[in-house]
C-alpha cells in the first residue's frame, strides 16, 4: 500500500471479528487528501467499527490503516495528533461554558493559556457562538452543542477530520446549517471522512461515497456514478382514467429503453428512458391529440436512497 500524499486515510484488507461475527471482512478504504468521503451502510455494516479502528480506539484482527502516511497500529500516539473526531453525541462538558470547553481542549493540546484563549475566541466567532460563549453548555440547543463539538474537534487544526453521524437528531434547518460549517472546513483544506444516516447529507457534502455492507465495500464512486449504476432516468405519468393506461403504454413504449411499468392502483406509468428531457418531449408529442388527460408528468433520476436499497438490500441507517 503506497503512500505518497495522495490519500489522507488508507485502510487495506482490514478484518475484525466479535464473537464469531465478522464486523469487518476485508475492508478497503481510500480517502483522498482535501476531499470529503461519505461512508454509508445499514446498521451493523461496520461503519462504527472502522471509525474506531482508524481513530486508534480499537485494534483490528488484521490489516493496515494509515493516516497522513503514519501507521495507526505502530504509532497510535503520533497518529492522534493528525485528526479531529466528532462522534454521534457531543463530547462537551455541560457544566462549563462554551469558551471554557474550547480553552481546556487547547490546553490538552499543550497550547499556552493565551494561545488557547485566542483559539477559543476565533472558533466561537467562526461557529456563530460568540453570544453564548460564556453561558453553560447545558443551556445550549442541540444545534449549538453540535457546533461547539465540531469546533472542539478542530482546535489543534488537524489536517484530517472524522465525523461520525454529526447531525443525528437535529432538525432539518439546523442540519443544513451544520452542513454549511462543514463545507467551510473542507474549503479551508481539511480532509473529511463522514459517516451519516442521512443520504441527502452524503449527496450534498461528499466528493466520493463508499457504500459498505457486511463489513466490506459493495460500491463506491461519486453520487452520480452510483446512481448511474442502478439505472438511468425515468418518466412518470399519472392519468385521470384507468381505462386509458394500456393505450398510453402502447403509445409511449417505443420511446423507452424498456416497456413502461403500469400501476393500476395509482393510475401511473413509469417509463425508463435514455435521453432525459428529449425523451420527455417525445412522450408529450406522442400523447398530443390522443385525448389523454394527464394529472402529472415528471422526469426523475435515481436517488441515493434507491442506490442504498438496491445495493444493500436493507433499510437505510
Amino acid at each position: 500500500m503506497s503512500v505518497n500524499g495522495e490519500y489522507a486515510i488508507l485502510a487495506h484488507d482490514v478484518h475484525k471479528t466479535y464473537n464469531k461475527v465478522k464486523a469487518l471482512n476485508g475492508m478497503n478504504l481510500q480517502v483522498p487528501t482535501g476531499k470529503v468521503v461519505g461512508l454509508l451502510g445499514p446498521n451493523g455494516a461496520g461503519k462504527t467499527t472502522l471509525v474506531r479502528i482508524i481513530t486508534t480506539l480499537l485494534k483490528p484482527d488484521s490489516g493496515t490503516v494509515m493516516i497522513q502516511g503514519i501507521n495507526v497500529l505502530e504509532h497510535p500516539a503520533q497518529v492522534r495528533g493528525t485528526f479531529g473526531l466528532a462522534g454521534q453525541y457531543p463530547a462537551v462538558d455541560e457544566q462549563l461554558t462554551g469558551r471554557e470547553n474550547l480553552v481546556i481542549v487547547g490546553e490538552l493540546y499543550h497550547f499556552g493559556g493565551r494561545e488557547a484563549r485566542h483559539r477559543a475566541k476565533d472558533l466561537l466567532e467562526r461557529f456563530g457562538l460568540t453570544d453564548a460563549a460564556d453561558r453553560p453548555v447545558k443551556t445550549y440547543s442541540g444545534g449549538m452543542r453540535r457546533r461547539l463539538d465540531l469546533a472542539a474537534s478542530i482546535v489543534a487544526r488537524p489536517p484530517v477530520l472524522i465525523l461520525d453521524e454529526p447531525t443525528t437528531g437535529l432538525d432539518p434547518r439546523t442540519r443544513r446549517d451544520l452542513w454549511v460549517f462543514i463545507k467551510k472546513l473542507v474549503q479551508d483544506g481539511a480532509t473529511l471522512l463522514l459517516t451519516t444516516q442521512y443520504l441527502e447529507e452524503a449527496d450534498f457534502l461528499a466528493d466520493q461515497i463508499v457504500l459498505i455492507d457486511s463489513g466490506k465495500v459493495v460500491a463506491q464512486g461519486t453520487a452520480d456514478e452510483l446512481k448511474s449504476q442502478i439505472g438511468g432516468e425515468t418518466i412518470t405519468l399519472q392519468i385521470e382514467e384507468i381505462a386509458q393506461l394500456d393505450r398510453i403504454a402502447q403509445l409511449i413504449a417505443p420511446i423507452g429503453k424498456t416497456a413502461p411499468q403500469v400501476d393500476t392502483l395509482t393510475n401511473t406509468l413509469i417509463l425508463p428512458v435514455a435521453k432525459g428531457t428529449q425523451s420527455m418531449v417525445e412522450v408529450i408529442r406522442a400523447l398530443d391529440g390522443s385525448g389523454v388527460e394527464l394529472v402529472d408528468i415528471r422526469l426523475a433520476r435515481p436517488t441515493l436512497d434507491d442506490v442504498f436499497l438496491q445495493l444493500t438490500g436493507n433499510s437505510k441507517s
